[in-house]
Order: C-alpha cells, then structure tokens, then sequence
C-alpha cells in the first residue's frame, strides 16, 4: 500500500523542541561523543549502480550500519549515547559542576555512574546499545524483552552483563512493563519510543542517529533528491527525515517512511491523520520493526517531514536481502538484516509501481539514499533466509562479516 502524506502540517516547519534536538547543534553534539568511542568509524556508504539501472533511476546508495560499533545496527548510536549523556547530566548536578565527554570516566563521575540502574524494552538492538552504554559507564541495565524475542538475541544482550527479564506478549507489552518496573526501583528508562510525559530521553536516542545521516551526506557525491527508511515505531524515520528538513528546507529529498504491512502503525497513522495504536496480527519476518504503536515524538515530525508512507509484505523484505546479499553484477554484496534491507524493499516495490513511481517522481535522475539499519544480528536466521551465511557474503567482498 501507497499514500502521499495529506497531514495539514505536511511540509511545515518542525515543532521548536524537534528542531532543536535534530538540527546542527544536537548532530554536532553525537559527532564529539562518537569521537571519544573506542571502537567509533564511520560506516560504509554504498554505491550500486547495477541495480539502479535495473531500476531505471540515476544512483542508489546505502549506509550500511551492519558495521556500527561492535553492535552491527544503526541502534548503536542511540541507546548508548542516551545513556552517557544522562549519565553526564547527573553528574554534572551531583558535583555541582560541567561535566564533558572528556571526563567520563574520572573517579568522580564514575562513581556517579554506578549508581544508576538504565532500563529500556527491546527487540535486540535497542537494548543491546543501552546495555553497551551502561557497561562502557560502569552503570547497570536492566534490558525486558518480549516473548518472540529469540535466544540469540537475548544472548547477544546479556553478554554486556545486562540483567534480562522476559515479558509475555508484543514489544508494546514489554514497554508498558518497562515502565511501570522502573517506576518502582527507581530506574531511568532509556527508550526509543515516546509517550505522553515522556519525550527528552527518546529525543536524545533519535538524536544519536543524525550521525549516520550526517556521514552520508559527507561522503556523497551529490545530495539525494529520494530517502526510503523504515520504521518501527518511526525513531530512525523521524531522525532522518527531521534533519534532513532543517538541512535542506524547501530543497530536501523526497521522504518515503516504509513499513511492515503486518504492524503499519505509522502507515496507518498517516492514513488516520493522528497517532493510530493498530491491533497486533501475524508476526512479520521484520522482527525489528513489529511495533503496533507509534512514537508521539516520531509521529509529530513525520506528519511534518516525511512526503509519503508505504508498507511492504514479507515476500518484499526477503527478496531485498537477496538482492543484497546476490547482488546484480557488478554491485558489491550486503549483509543486511530481516529489517536491514526494508528501505531497499520499499525503493524496489515503489520502482515497480507505475502509480507510486510517478507521485514521488522516481525517474532516470533520481538519486536515492536507503539505510541498511541492520547486518545479520541472528545469523542462523538470516542463513535460512538467504541461502548463505553472513561470512560467505562479507567474503565476496573481502569483508568480515558484521
């Protein structure tokens, strides 16, 4: 399904707060945190020529975000920077002075750290970079993941020593349970998805994902004129279509917000004109976007910012990772995830849309720029899906897998 964005704010300025925490001075703020990460580089963006021409547009690039430090998901920029920059803020009250970057781990502010408990609910990749911020702060996590959550993942959590707690039902149950336990401890929940009361923290994490855009638009060779994310509860959407808005104005790309046809909370918002809490249905392949509710914060810059919505089935989101990890001769291979490659997928669907393709103006000249948000983060899944491991398709490429 396909729908122009028909919200009375549709291309109107982002509300005060929004612009504030995606524009220049918040980007600049990750970019100075990212650089005093270890294991911090900037991800790979790619060109594939074949499959543009395939496609009949100009160029197709893709910030791979397999590689994002050490997690293998662009979610490695958010929960983590949320979780050292409150950790910054206590501390900068508790001794009564400016606390940096460059002070993180001095004894003082250390000691701060240690006493705080970040609680946030996850489908993997959210917790594993809160988890990962609260090790690199001496700080405990506490990480709650629903029940189609798999083993993996949740190992792939629990090695930052997280403490791990399953909660019965959707990612929406694990949120509300999130919440109401961290209450009671007196824990700060970090999430990565709004709600009324609740908005700076899940700010800050959409604020940790400018770095992937700001990266992109630096390395390449000429600004794109089409943007296809995906979205779960729409935080990488909205991070990326938001600063894309204060950037270019009038002259930014044309943004397309794509979503799971099983759990098309924002498509169907968009469709209702408000934020729409759908009923949940059959689990989708694109586990980490099977969100039924949106963010509010998300929400109120998209219905702003982006320029359309669209959704894509599941036979949509395997044939992208196929595509990515067989490419069209010529193109270099991608390990991307079951939600990695969804931008990709709804760039293709739309592609082969003759409706779609003439309202966004997918032409010989258009210069499109999709995330791949994820790298295999389950490799056996992904193996299965894909026909070959993630090791064999960085291989072809003479890469590690991520």
């Amino acid at each position: 399904m396909f729908l122009m964005n028909s919200h009375a704010d549709h291309r109107s300025p982002l509300d005060p707060r929004d612009a504030e925490t995606l524009g220049a001075a918040g980007a600049a703020a990750v970019e100075r945190h990212l650089s005093f990460r270890d294991n911090h580089a900037e991800t790979p963006l790619v060109a594939l020529p074949g499959l543009a021409a395939r496609l009949g547009v100009g160029a197709i690039h893709v910030k791979d975000e397999g590689h994002r430090l050490g997690l293998g998901s662009f979610k490695a920029l958010g929960g983590a920077y949320a979780v050292i920059r409150l950790v910054l803020e206590a501390a900068g009250e508790r001794l009564g002075r400016p606390v940096d970057m460059a002070d993180l781990h001095a004894p003082d502010v250390a000691a701060v750290a240690r006493g705080m408990t970040f609680a946030c609910a996850t489908d993997g990749n959210h917790g594993r970079s809160v988890a990962q911020g609260a090790r690199l702060v001496g700080a405990q996590a506490a990480i709650f993941v629903h029940s189609g959550v798999s083993d993996e993942r949740v190992a792939a959590i629990a090695r930052f020593g997280a403490q791990m707690i399953r909660v019965a039902g959707t990612y929406d149950d694990s949120v509300r349970e999130a919440a109401r336990v961290a209450e009671e401890k007196g824990w700060t929940i970090v999430s990565d998805t709004s709600w009324p009361g609740y908005e700076r923290i899940p700010g800050l994490v959409m604020q940790g994902y400018t770095a992937l855009l700001r990266e992109a638009l630096r390395t390449l060779p000429a600004p794109p004129t089409h943007v296809f994310v995906q979205a779960g509860v729409g935080g990488i959407a909205a991070a990326v279509a938001g600063h894309l808005a204060l950037e270019f104005g009038a002259a930014r790309p044309v943004f397309t917000v794509v979503d799971p046809a099983r759990a098309a909370c924002l498509f169907e918002s968009a469709r209702a004109g408000r934020p729409v809490t759908i009923a949940h249905g059959e689990p989708t392949v694109m586990a980490m976007l099977e969100c039924y509710e949106p963010s509010l914060v998300a929400w109120r810059v998209l219905s702003r910012a982006a320029d359309a919505f669209m959704t894509v089935g599941e036979e949509d989101a395997v044939a992208a990772m196929r595509q990515l990890a067989r490419p069209v001769a010529g193109d270099p291979a991608i390990v991307a995830g079951e939600s990695g490659g969804v931008g990709l997928a709804g760039l293709m669907r739309a592609a082969a849309d003759p409706a779609a393709r003439a309202a966004l103006g997918l032409d010989g000249t258009a210069r499109i720029l999709v995330v791949n948000t994820e790298g295999a983060t389950d490799p056996g899944r992904y193996e299965e899906i894909v026909g070959l491991s993630p090791a064999a398709v960085a291989a072809a490429n003479g890469k590690d897998a991520a």
